[in-house]
């Protein structure tokens, strides 16, 4: 008997034969997705070979595990379905339709993967969960950033392609007839796999290696999907490594800048204080631009080299620039988070997009105790991301692009107006303060540069939709004429400009938290009260609204993390950088983190790559000591509700 009748006899023997079919598929399909990511990231994938060919062992784990949880709805329809009926022809015509979707879908889901990696340098994981909500936003930016006709028609070649291969195989397994017995005896060993996947894999195996790139070959993209579906919020004590509640409040009460003898309490991460500078207060009214995904390294002044920001590296020279500054994460919400709430970034989803957010302790809070119109404008719908929801229940005005009126609308993309309109809407919500004697806060989020990258023609040199350095200087544009036109207000010299990005454009890199990739630029401007200046103290996003409110010289009681970068010394200097699972303190050209499983980790000069090492936990006990204080109490304050106000 020949192999390949043998190999055909199998597919004969029973109808559970259809399960081996399309495991053998899926197996060899993610295989070859995997490789071509290999390809892709190569270069930074400097590692043995056996550390890649056990990513891939890793990964064939991963994509049984996925696959065996795929199959138990199939499984227990082939336990229950009579074999006349299973044996018929409108049955047979029936499975052939649903085995033909179910390849396409196979198909457009790996193209899926592809297209994420290629835009996050990861397989799917949390920001997959969140995009799936907003479809409107999402799938029209999948529309306008690629060839969706061709790619879903390269997907439909390939289903028939791949379906022709099989037809004969398939049609063999309808000719077996198979006792219910028999059938239930089948369908028991295939829901052992399941069972045994649940309780035998963890959704942490692929992080076996410190290169993140080696990490994510060895994921499976639906699997990561689904475990970031259920952990979008994880909790803090159970997974990463405690310290002593009391010797920790005690350590972040100083690195908040407390004077612990003077001011002592029995209360747990009490982080009240009272700020009351000396002179008078300032109302000055106050700007805060958030611009999309700015990293550093676009900018001329930063070394970037398309020459694609002129306005902005002119400008820098005529305030204060920051230009030892981070983000606190890799998504807007993270940076609009620690811009707002000035506290380190906790684990899992942002509070932006967690339930029970409202009236929280806010740059926003303080301003509105002063009196101010504070007002959050969005270029895009704000229902995305739970943007306008977490605004509006912190007391903010709002104003979205639902907002404008049909006239005020000459540009739209996927993602919202382009940064021209917001930036011409704010102006005219700063002239009816004016008009109406009251001091304002306007927190803008621009949308121009993100994926597609387009925006009105004509503008710069650039035509719209070519790529990201054309969304950067667009953006470069579009600050350029709000300044120019608000330097024709009477308002003008009694407002402070505040310009910060986001955060960086990507973050993707072989090392789980890479600090050069969280660089990002911070300019104060208000020619009339900032002298111009370049600061190059270490300081992070949550250090922007104390340093706001320091160049107001105003009081107020604080339970912000950050302080007032004009008043740090260098050796305050420290930077907080994380994703949805790492929580880094860097400091000293040193990055520690926390991991979950209750790892903690060390980079020695980690900008841009550094050394990975295991931590030596004496000669390193302080420097541990204060990352845990800085993410263990944000954790406690807001799982206790202590940042609230009435």
């Amino acid at each position: 008997m020949s192999l390949n009748t043998k190999w055909n006899n199998v597919f004969s023997a029973s109808r559970f034969s259809i399960v081996l079919l399309f495991f053998i598929i899926n197996l060899g399909s993610f295989a070859l997705l995997r490789i071509a990511l290999l390809l892709k990231q190569l270069a930074d994938i400097d590692t043995p070979l056996y550390q890649i060919l056990f990513a891939f062992f890793l990964g064939a784990i991963h994509d049984l595990a996925f696959f065996s949880y795929l199959l138990i709805p199939f499984v227990l329809y082939l336990l229950v379905l009579p074999n006349q009926i299973y044996r018929s022809k409108p049955h047979r015509v029936f499975s052939y339709i649903g085995f033909g979707v179910f390849l396409y879908l196979l198909f457009f889901v790996e193209l899926s993967e592809w297209t994420f990696w290629d835009e996050f340098g990861v397989r799917f994981n949390f920001i997959a969960v969140d995009y799936l909500i907003y479809t409107n936003e999402v799938v029209n930016n999948i529309i306008e950033s690629y060839p969706l006709g061709w790619l879903l028609s390269g997907i439909l070649l390939a289903t028939v392609l791949c379906f022709l291969l099989v037809r004969k195989k398939l049609a063999s397994t309808f000719e077996p007839i198979e006792s219910f017995k028999e059938r239930l005896k089948l369908t028991g060993a295939l829901l052992l796999l399941p069972v045994l996947s649940f309780f035998v894999v963890e959704s942490s195996w692929y992080q076996f290696s410190t290169n993140t790139y080696l990490n994510e070959l060895a994921a499976n993209g639906p699997y990561q999907f689904f475990s970031a579906f259920r952990n979008n919020e994880l909790d803090y004590r159970h997974f990463y490594k405690l310290g002593d509640d009391r010797e920790l409040t005690q350590i972040v009460r100083k690195q908040v800048g407390i004077d612990t003898a003077a001011n002592p309490t029995s209360d747990l991460y009490d982080i009240k204080r009272l700020i009351k500078p000396e002179g008078e207060e300032k109302h000055l009214n106050v700007v805060l631009i958030t611009v999309e995904s700015l990293s550093a390294e676009y900018l001329t002044t930063f070394g970037g080299k398309d020459k694609i920001t002129p306005f902005m590296d002119e400008w820098f020279k005529q305030g204060a620039l920051f230009t030892n500054f981070f983000a606190t994460g890799t998504r807007t919400i993270r940076g609009l988070e620690a811009l707002t709430l000035s506290i380190p970034p906790t684990p899992g989803q942002s509070i932006v997009k967690r339930p029970d957010n409202g009236k929280l302790f806010s740059l926003g809070r303080v301003l509105q105790q002063k009196g101010y119109d504070t007002a959050f404008l969005y270029g895009g719908r704000g229902y995305f991301d739970n943007m306008n929801s977490f605004y509006a229940e912190n007391g903010y005005r709002i104003v979205d692009q639902t907002d404008l009126t049909a006239d005020e609308v000459t540009f739209a993309n996927a993602w919202g107006v382009s940064d021209d309109i917001i930036f011409n809407r704010t102006l005219k919500e700063a002239d009816a303060d004016y008009q109406n004697h009251k001091p304002f806060f306007f927190q803008i989020m621009t949308t121009s540069n993100h994926r597609p990258y387009t925006y009105p023609e004509g503008k710069i040199d650039i035509p719209s939709g070519k790529g990201r350095n054309g969304a950067v200087k667009y953006t470069d544009y579009a600050i350029q004429e709000f300044i120019k036109a608000a330097k024709d207000k009477p308002w003008f010299d009694d407002t402070v400009f505040v310009m910060v990005a986001d955060h960086c454009a990507g973050s993707a890199r072989k090392t789980e938290l890479p600090v050069d990739k969280y660089h990002i630029p911070l300019f104060i401007y208000s020619p009339k009260h900032i002298p111009a200046q370049v600061n190059d103290t270490l300081s992070s996003q949550i250090d922007v609204a104390p340093t706001i409110l320091g160049a107001l010289n105003l009081s107020y009681e604080s339970q912000f993390y950050g302080k007032d970068i004009f008043k740090m010394s260098k050796e305050e200097g420290r930077a907080l950088v994380s994703n949805y699972q790492k929580l880094g303190l860097f400091k000293g050209n040193k990055l520690v983190y926390l991991s979950p499983q209750q790892r903690i980790d060390v980079v020695d000069d980690p900008f841009p790559l550094g050394s990975h090492r295991q931590l030596d936990a004496d000669a390193e006990h302080q420097f541990v000591l204060e990352v845990m204080a800085y993410y263990q109490s944000a954790d406690y304050i807001w799982t206790h509700r202590l940042s609230r106000y009435q």
